[in-house]
């Protein structure tokens, strides 16, 4: 698997003051502004006294991010929509943009004593004057499982997809659950797939991460394939998060699959190349 961050270094350096031709990624709401040809614009078209919150580089030119909440009427998208279509590294930018001005909009105020927080220099993060409270921004882990069953010769002959009962629920989907707090990743996909679908798992393998910002400001997927423990088992959906779960034929995967940017596609198509080897 490639790596999707390309170019994209992320940082929270403010020792510089942005130049007019820094990338600039503005956030309105849950949307990126972005210019008339569907671009990002330059800081050196935003007004002067926008506030400015450095995201980190890209192919070494320094981007920053600002807030424009209550501009939603200005022409924008949704991160989704622009991680569809943009390379890589845009699009690891795109998120991060929306993850740190989400953050700072919702975390001003320190939640132990009121006061008001300051940015900690160098870090995204902020610190309480008043009790010294340190507020990171907190990323929530989830986990996804690619799970197949084998057929003869003990190759992988079947992926299990699900529908979810919420979202695109006409989509297949791979098993996808948060973290717990006290968890380890690898115990988080042995208790969703037990959860949802009611499997064991044999040979649990990570396989790559990938920030998620359509699922929230924040979101880190990491990827794990995985052999059924019993490969007679059939899955029981929980009723609640899923409302189908079938076995496909690596052969015969279903055309409602998550799109070709998201790592829950890069799972599948990396299962489908790697049986036919």
């Amino acid at each position: 698997m490639t790596d999707p961050a390309g170019g994209f270094v992320p940082g929270a350096d403010r020792s510089a003051a942005p130049a007019p031709t820094d990338l600039a990624v503005p956030v309105a709401g849950r949307k990126l502004l972005t210019t008339p040809d569907g671009g990002f614009p330059r800081v050196g078209d935003l007004p002067d006294y926008t506030a400015w919150v450095p995201l980190g580089t890209l192919d070494g030119v320094p981007a920053w991010a600002a807030d424009l909440d209550g501009a939603e009427d200005r022409p924008g998208r949704g991160w989704a929509s622009l991680a569809a279509e943009l390379p890589g590294p845009l699009a690891a930018l795109a998120g991060r943009a929306l993850t740190v001005v989400t953050w700072r909009r919702t975390h001003r105020w320190c939640g132990a004593c009121r006061a008001e927080l300051a940015d900690v220099p160098g870090e995204s993060a902020r610190r309480c004057p008043g009790c010294d409270l340190y507020v990171p921004i907190r990323l929530s882990p989830a986990v996804l499982v690619a799970i197949t069953r084998p057929g003869p010769a003990d190759r992988p002959a079947e992926l299990l997809l699900v529908r979810h009962a919420y979202g695109p629920t006409g989509m297949w989907a791979l098993v996808a659950g948060f973290v717990e707090a006290g968890e380890t990743l690898e115990a988080a996909a042995h208790r969703e797939v037990g959860e949802e679908v009611g499997l064991a798992l044999d040979r649990l393998t990570y396989f790559g991460s990938q920030p998620w910002a359509m699922s929230g400001p924040g979101v880190l997927l990491t990827g794990f394939t995985a052999t059924a423990a019993d490969a007679g088992a059939e899955p029981v959906v929980d009723g609640r998060e899923l409302t189908e779960a079938r076995w496909f034929p690596l052969d015969g995967l279903p055309a409602e699959l998550p799109p070709a940017y998201s790592i829950s596609r890069w799972l599948i198509d990396a299962t489908v190349t790697s049986a036919r080897r």
